[in-house]
């Protein structure tokens, strides 16, 4: 199946509906995962390099964004599958406290 921008462009779009997301930064991040898959020099990319692409994005993007998107691309069945990816997002981003080892 051939790339298609505009199913990118949605994906990013319904991801970050009421967010504080601007559509120049959307435009922006489909242009970086334009340029991702062009730098590979590969001439098929997987649909699943391009949801991964868009997942590290969005990680940057928008936290509550990103979840929308990993919700519907890794097809969360149970409220725990949100727990996990929400708990693996905070652990990246929340810095370890003075004197707390993990």
């Amino acid at each position: 199946m051939p790339y298609d921008r505009s199913k990118v462009i949605s994906g990013l779009s319904k991801a970050c509906v009421n967010r504080p997301v601007a559509a120049e930064d959307v435009e922006r991040v489909a242009d970086e995962i334009e340029a991702t898959i062009r730098a590979s020099g590969s001439a098929e990319v997987s649909t699943q390099e391009i949801g991964l692409a868009i997942l590290d994005r969005l990680r940057e993007l928008d936290d509550v964004a990103y979840v929308r998107f990993a919700s519907v691309y890794k097809d969360f069945q149970e409220v725990t599958d949100f727990e996990r990816e929400v708990g693996q997002l905070l652990q990246k981003r929340t810095p370890p406290k003075a004197g707390v080892t993990r």
